[in-house]
């Protein structure tokens, strides 16, 4: 082959297609790896809840059989459907009310012009930089003040501020075209309805990740409910696989199957809304 064919119109090489080819299949078998490591603990953790413990009988090791009577366990010796319930009612209760509030203010520090708005945004954004281990204690004295401990109140309000979704909000409603909105203010709508009946349905993506990550987090909060409670009626769901684990400590077959119980519901909500959560983190970039 000549010189000549092997360059383009332009005078430049023609680039092979073999290093990119490559570089994609090295980077689609790392995937797989990376993923088949992710998945590997959910799939023994599933797989081992089905089983019995294996026993010693005359010196002979009989293995393990597959049962179901470990799940029934798990709702006869403890109650467990309580504890599923509670961290339902608190998880979906901040996941609503969160969204509500959050939603407001990040549309105020997006779109309305005010004294200070900055200000307030990077004093809410700095918060991202203070871990839950350091405000635990004071958390808990003035929830104590506030005689909110062992009641749904002192689960619920605490957890209900979260500055990373008002971040996400914010930087979601700066991508927004202001044409939208300017249209409806011209046909006389405030701004309350405009954030009501415009930006708030456009946000639906982002919300429902948001929604996802709300619920998630609250449904495996472990350290505060430990805190903010003693009541039984009020235990949510690690704190009860918590409970079980020491009850059966050496049974773990019993306590995978509580944790499977506690984890189906979240890899149900995650499979339902994963699309949501990528189209947010593609729509939410820094503005």
């Amino acid at each position: 082959m000549t010189t000549d064919t092997r360059l383009a119109t332009n005078g430049r090489p023609r680039r092979s297609g073999r290093p990119l080819f490559s570089a994609r299949f090295g980077l689609t078998v790392l995937a797989i790896v990376v993923s088949l490591a992710s998945a590997f603990p959910v799939l023994w953790m599933i797989t081992s809840s089905f089983k019995t413990r294996d026993t010693v009988t005359d010196g002979k090791l009989i293995p393990t059989d597959v049962t179901f009577s470990n799940f029934v366990d798990v709702f006869t010796d403890v109650p467990f459907a309580r504890y599923l319930w509670n961290s339902f009612f608190v998880s979906a209760t901040v996941t609503l009310v969160a969204l509500l509030f959050h939603s407001m203010a990040a549309y105020a520090l997006a779109r309305l012009r005010f004294p200070g708005r900055e200000t307030i945004f990077m004093a809410i954004f700095s918060t991202l930089l203070i871990t839950a281990p350091v405000v635990l204690i004071p958390l808990f004295l003035v929830v104590r003040e506030l005689g909110l401990l062992n009641s749904y109140a002192g689960l619920i309000v605490p957890a209900i501020f979260n500055a990373f979704g008002i971040f996400l909000l914010r930087q979601f409603y700066l991508g927004l075209p202001r044409e939208i909105e300017e249209a409806a203010i011209v046909d006389g709508c405030g701004y309350w309805r405009v954030y009501w009946n415009i930006v708030l349905p456009m946000s639906r993506p982002v919300l429902a990740a948001l929604a996802v990550f709300f619920f998630l987090a609250n449904w495996n909060s472990f350290a505060w409910p430990l805190v903010a409670t003693t009541d039984e009626d009020l235990a949510v769901v690690q704190l009860g696989i918590s409970s079980f684990s020491t009850q059966h400590a050496s049974n773990w077959n019993y306590v995978l199957a509580a944790a499977t119980v506690a984890a189906l519901p979240m890899l149900a909500l995650f499979f339902a809304f994963q699309r949501q959560i990528v189209e947010s983190i593609k729509t939410s970039g820094l503005k």
